[in-house]
């Protein structure tokens, strides 16, 4: 997880377990193929309270890892 992603964290009053549970619970709902860095992936998912909508961007690394660029809320349609 970056720097950023956890300032904008900290931000939407969201913490790491409403970030994992997210990720857990979600889904790809966009790829940004924009980037020359490569792929960014757009995850949406729920908080721990089941309610809150949180989106994760992240890209994978030539490990294999998710690297989480930042976090928000998404906001009600």
């Amino acid at each position: 997880m970056t720097a950023h992603a956890t300032e904008e964290m900290a931000e939407d009053d969201l913490d790491i377990v409403d970030v994992e549970h997210a990720v857990r619970t979600g889904r790809v709902a966009k790829i940004q193929r924009d980037d020359p860095r490569g792929n960014r992936y757009v995850l949406e998912g729920t908080a721990t309270d089941s309610a809150t909508l949180v989106g994760v961007v992240g890209r994978f690394l030539a490990s294999g890892r998710y690297l989480i660029v930042t976090v928000y809320k998404v906001a009600a349609k």
